[in-house]
């Protein structure tokens, strides 16, 4: 599983929702085999390259492009929250049975 990672300026916030997905998938028993955080410019020009892209839910709409390839593209709304990530993998993926 490729995953990318994006928030506005892809410091601090894609950082701290990285560390969250990473414990996610780890709980889930899901296994990354790339994962990177970035910003929303650079975001929206490398998605297509990945299997998944998690970013905030204000968001998820600049990825429709990504969407139209069958990229999975998940909105979270608290960045720090490994739980909130699993439950929208739960919810938005057919990855867990």
């Amino acid at each position: 599983m490729n995953i990318l990672v994006s928030c506005a300026n892809g410091s601090g916030t894609s950082l701290m929702m990285m560390r969250s997905v990473q414990k996610a998938f780890k709980r889930l028993n899901i296994p990354i085999s790339k994962i990177e955080h970035t910003n929303l410019a650079e975001g929206k020009s490398t998605a297509k390259q990945y299997d998944m892209v998690f970013t905030t839910t204000n968001f998820v709409d600049m990825f429709k492009d990504a969407k139209d390839k069958g990229v999975q593209v998940i909105g979270v709304k608290n960045v720090m929250s490994d739980k909130e990530v699993e439950q929208r993998v739960r919810e938005e993926t057919d990855l867990v049975g």
